[in-house]
């Protein structure tokens, strides 16, 4: 008697616990269903007023109708982008955080032993990509680009960056490498790198075309430079040369990635995804990029993405290798 009525006991509690897991794996799964349910975050891993803060803005109102649920931009600087990405990688992979990675981040990944690895994250589209160059303030003793490198041949400039192992850092190696005083000073806030040269606190400031794009309208600041494979040609660029016409071949032009931690349902990548490829499409993205001097085909998916990566990665790379034994052709 006692062993019957103990056997059917354990028997409504077994059955009490499947009820309740299939309880909770039938929310779990109607929660699924109609992600996004809550806000997501967008973090942008470097102070406000940057490129990738407009980026977050720009396409993260454009989304929230899309997804039906409020994208508020949350910035997480330091370490050359490596503390924001740090906080969306140590938490949930469930969509509720998404990040606009840079090139300047993104570029040590390939360090000897880098912090993070590319396991960790999954790209949901390249959205923005754009030239660099080396800008000065409107006033500063270099007119053109042979007169700031003659100047370095015989003392030390500062050169304002995002951080070191960045693009910056690497371009500026390789002309060091090359008897070229180029000092690295970086700045974590984009704010305060722009107008480093014009306070006089570096001399030069290597940044995005489009970035400083009201500093160069203003007139407070000019470019010497770009590092790209050819001119430009557009707004105050016109006329510019780029270090493909003096058979540099250094460009490493910025891109900005949104991306989500690695282990995420591929149906919330899918639906991301597919979010920003509508943004991509729409006349006010397509004006974000033509206000920021960008390639106008700036927009790749997750699959190109992950190989224009790769090779932008193999790229940079290159160049470091390069500063070891080949001079400036001019």
């Amino acid at each position: 008697m006692h062993a019957h009525r103990a056997r059917t006991l354990v028997s409504i509690f077994v059955s009490g616990v499947l009820l309740l897991l299939g309880s909770l794996l039938a929310t779990a799964a109607v929660a699924q269903d109609k992600y996004p349910s809550r806000p997501i975050d967008f973090t942008v891993p470097w102070g406000p007023g940057g490129g990738a803060d407009l980026l977050a803005r720009t396409a993260g109102k454009l989304m929230e109708p899309m997804l039906g649920v409020s994208l508020p931009v949350v910035n997480v600087p330091g370490a050359t982008g490596q503390v924001g990405l740090g906080k969306m990688i140590n938490g949930p992979a469930d969509g509720y955080t998404m990040e606009v990675m840079t090139g300047d981040t993104y570029s040590l990944f390939g360090a000897p032993n880098p912090r993070f690895k590319l396991s960790q994250i999954t790209p949901l589209a390249i959205m923005i990509q754009q030239p660099s160059g080396f800008f000065v303030k409107e006033d500063a003793p270099w007119k053109n680009w042979d007169e700031l490198l003659a100047a370095a041949k015989t003392k030390t400039l500062r050169v304002a960056t995002t951080g070191f192992g960045s693009p910056d850092d690497i371009t500026i190696n390789y002309f060091r490498s090359k008897g070229y005083h180029f000092e690295n000073i970086p700045y974590a806030k984009p704010g305060e790198r722009y107008t480093s040269i014009l306070g006089d606190h570096a001399d030069v400031l290597y940044e995005q075309t489009g970035d400083v794009r009201s500093y160069v309208d203003a007139k407070q600041m000019r470019p010497l430079i770009l590092f790209y494979p050819k001119p430009l040609n557009v707004g105050p660029f016109k006329g510019v040369p780029v270090t493909g016409q003096y058979g540099i071949h250094i460009s490493l032009p910025q891109l900005r990635v949104v991306i989500v931690k690695a282990g995420t349902s591929p149906a919330i990548v899918a639906k991301l995804s597919e979010a920003l490829r509508k943004v991509s499409k729409t006349p006010e993205f397509k004006k974000y990029l033509a206000d920021q001097y960008a390639d106008p085909n700036s927009y790749l998916p997750a699959k190109e993405a992950r190989e224009y990566m790769a090779n932008w990665l193999v790229k940079s790379h290159k160049i470091a290798a390069e500063s070891a034994h080949k001079g400036l052709n001019k």
